[in-house]
């Protein structure tokens, strides 16, 4: 069962909103029966009409495509370009991307027709990991890394702690691979944070999100995600944005620059994080392959 707004907007008809409009305004009937209560509750079994037409009540459907460089992920394009749908055939409802990667950025996507888990997926307090794989100018220090890894502020506003590894680097040209796990979805934001630290990226792809990878997908392959990773998905976003609220509510507050009822404690001094190139790689190029 799912109310009846909800289903509205799924099958196109409108927005979440004006579906609600056009019900409090006594155009949709179900099973023949003017509805006009909010939240009224409905099944795949009951015949739903706006103005004494039926509507059409598409299957979800998510996809996983391997995004190739040079691809808008969109519906559409006005100048023409290639868009992520060009490569999704035999499918018939109106799916679109979950978030976006940029034109030449490649790498895992999600296309959904499912709103409620798109909207679910993207919003930060959900906390999805996102693994990119990034080839990047000169050689990252323990300090960049370690700036990455605490937030990089953008636009006056700061990114949350992530994780950064140094998978490879190549002293002869100079240039290193490294993989970065965020959480938010900020516009380029990888590319910007790398950018900030002094590191412009030459080529970036997104490995991972959440547990889902490519697997032996090349680019503009796809699949569909099956009924567990799906469930899966929902399960992860619901318990960890859950998490979230609950550790916001218990945060104790903060009286002269501490919490209350905890005594300052001296910070012991930074410790190395270890982090190093993997043996072997020191000179090669590259260790993941960005095609």
């Amino acid at each position: 069962m799912d109310r009846l707004q909800k289903v509205m907007a799924h099958a196109g008809i409108a927005s979440r909103r004006k579906c609600e409009s056009l019900i409090t305004d006594g155009r949709v009937s179900v099973n023949g029966q003017t509805v006009r209560e909010l939240g009224t509750q409905v099944s795949s079994k009951d015949r739903i009409e706006v103005d004494g037409v039926p509507i059409y009540r598409e299957e979800p459907r998510y996809i996983l495509i391997n995004k190739p460089r040079h691809v808008i992920s969109a519906v559409s394009d006005d100048k023409n370009r290639q868009v992520i749908l060009d490569y999704i055939q035999g499918i018939e409802e109106r799916i679109y991307p979950v978030g976006r990667l940029d034109y030449d950025t490649t790498g895992l996507l999600l296309l959904t027709n499912d709103g409620a888990f798109a909207n679910q997926l993207m919003h930060p307090r959900h906390q999805i990991d996102k693994v990119y794989v990034a080839k990047v100018k000169g050689i990252p220090s323990e300090n960049s890394l370690a700036r990455l890894e605490a937030g990089i502020v953008l636009d006056g506003k700061k990114t949350a702690k992530a994780k950064a590894q140094l998978l490879s680097q190549n002293l002869d040209n100079q240039t290193a691979i490294v993989e970065l796990t965020i959480r938010e979805g900020w516009n380029h934001q990888v590319k910007r944070m790398f950018e900030a630290v002094g590191h412009p990226v030459n080529k970036l792809k997104r490995e991972r999100y959440a547990f889902l990878t490519l697997g032996k997908l090349l680019p503009g392959e796809w699949r569909e995600l099956t009924a567990h990773e799906v469930n899966k998905l929902k399960q992860m976003s619901q318990s960890k944005g859950q998490a979230g609220q609950e550790a916001r509510k218990a945060k104790p507050k903060r009286i002269m620059g501490r919490p209350t009822g905890q005594k300052p404690s001296r910070k012991s001094p930074a410790s190395s994080s270890g982090r190093k190139a993997r043996k072997g790689q020191s000179k090669s190029m590259p260790a993941r392959n960005f095609k």
